[in-house]
């Protein structure tokens, strides 16, 4: 299927099944599992696989048993991942916000059904992700019940497994890391890449003042210095033979929208790698806040005080810290309300560290190098994006639901994200990470021009 081709399948309602492991609602002939069904409706089962109808793969053979649409990037014995936003497990409105903030299982279930189809059974199938560093993978896991669809598939002879990337999970308190325990991370162990002056960093005026996921920022500006652009990423993702994305559709604070490019993030074998915002202001070149009004002023430089008293000393420093995030929502505003952090369509660094990760994942070898920059050479990519019950507002963490009934389809995250913006109201020339996906430095996420986008559907007026 040409890259430039987007399939949105409209699905019948805004709903998910109830009953994990997701069986369809109707007989399939191509199904692994013959005629077995659920009960209930299952209307993402239905977009999955009216997704695939429309784009026309294996076009001749629809309808019969023999149907087999992604046969063209799955052979028998690969390993395929399939990577979900499984961000978190707890919305702090809603305790089934969950349904509109992670990828649903439904969703997980229709498309391994056709991954286990290409595959012939034999082979294997890897649902990973890094979540949230201070979520509950175990909560995550049975908010989406995929506890029954890897045991489903076990009971099938199929080898589908669940791995939760993160090599440590975070305790917090008030939003205050208060203990960290290690995990045992990706089996497959991590790969470091140095991307180098193939970055999006590379002469970006912010080298030395970039803020990570952690109190230290010490380490995320070590690993971007001196023509130096380092990630970790998951041994699973760089050795596998095929990538599946499903990331949700979702608004988030940072990039404007998190879709393909942005779920990338869960890739990581340390997120304080990762720059997420530059320290200072935009009169300094950095884009931690829109302006340098004196509250702003005297809250980063308390805030920075406070982080490196609890670097030095753990037990005050947290104590400290927790406090004065208390008082401080109460002088400052609160998070959701005013902008720090970097949460605002002015942050110039979040969409360099996103396509910084695609690129690596597109044309990364497991021993770090890389592949020759030529869109063939390219790891074969599919993206299934999961807008049945859609993320709008305060994303990633504390959206609302926009009931949006969509799956979408592709083979490219640059050419799937800029009709995901579009359908979201979005112009997409104004979000860097959607825009600057199609001027990639060194390393090409994408071959032709934002305009050649081509999009199929079963709803008329989305047909282009």
């Amino acid at each position: 299927m040409d890259e430039r081709i987007v399939v949105i399948a409209r699905a019948g309602e805004a709903a998910y099944p109830a009953r994990p492991p997701f069986h369809p609602d109707e007989a399939c002939p191509e199904s692994i599992v013959g005629s077995l069904t659920g009960p209930g409706s299952n209307p993402a089962y239905r977009a999955v696989r009216d997704a695939l109808r429309i784009s026309g793969l294996d076009g001749a053979r629809c309808g019969t048993a023999a149907w087999n649409p992604l046969a063209h990037w799955i052979r028998p014995g690969q390993t395929v991942v399939l990577k979900p936003n499984l961000i978190t497990g707890v919305h702090p409105r809603d305790p089934e916000g969950w349904r509109y903030t992670l990828t649903h299982g439904s969703i997980i279930r229709a498309v391994a059904d056709f991954v286990w189809k290409a595959l012939e059974g034999r082979g294997r199938i890897v649902l990973a992700d890094a979540p949230q560093t201070d979520a509950s993978f175990d909560r995550i896991v049975g908010c989406l019940g995929l506890d029954a669809i890897q045991r489903f598939y076990t009971d099938q002879g199929l080898d589908f497994e669940v791995v939760d990337l993160r090599p440590e999970v975070w305790t917090a308190r008030d939003d205050v890391i208060v203990d960290r325990t290690a995990r045992p991370g990706d089996p497959a162990g991590y790969v470091a890449f140095d991307l180098a002056d193939r970055s999006e960093f590379t002469a970006h005026a912010g080298a030395g003042r970039y803020y990570g996921a952690d109190y230290d920022a010490g380490e995320v500006n070590r690993h971007h210095d001196g023509g130096r652009h380092e990630y970790l990423i998951s041994g699973t993702v760089v050795r596998c033979d095929v990538f599946v994305n499903l990331p949700k559709l979702k608004t988030h604070k940072k990039t404007g929208i998190t879709v393909n490019l942005k779920n990338l993030v869960g890739v990581n074998g340390d997120k304080n790698w990762l720059p997420h915002h530059t320290v200072g202001f935009p009169e300094n070149g950095g884009d931690q806040y829109p302006g340098a009004t004196l509250a702003r002023r005297l809250e980063h430089t308390g805030a920075g005080i406070l982080r490196a008293v609890a670097l030095r000393v753990p037990a005050i420093g947290t104590w400290m810290l927790r406090h004065a995030r208390r008082a401080g929502a109460t002088v400052f505003g609160e998070t959701g309300q005013v902008v720090r952090s970097g949460n605002w369509h002015g942050n110039d660094t979040t969409w360099r560290m996103c396509l910084d990760l695609n690129k690596i994942v597109l044309y990364g070898n497991p021993d770090g190098s890389f592949r020759e920059p030529d869109p063939s050479s390219r790891k074969p990519y599919l993206s299934f994006v999961d807008g049945i019950v859609a993320g709008q507002g305060n994303g990633p963490f504390d959206p609302d639901p926009a009931p949006s009934r969509v799956v979408l389809f592709g083979t490219n995250p640059a050419y799937v994200d800029l009709v995901a913006a579009v359908l979201m109201g979005f112009d997409p020339f104004r979000i860097p990470t959607t825009r600057e996906a199609f001027r990639t430095r060194g390393l090409p996420i994408v071959s032709g021009r934002p305009e050649a986008v081509r999009c199929l559907s079963n709803h008329g007026p989305w047909n282009t």
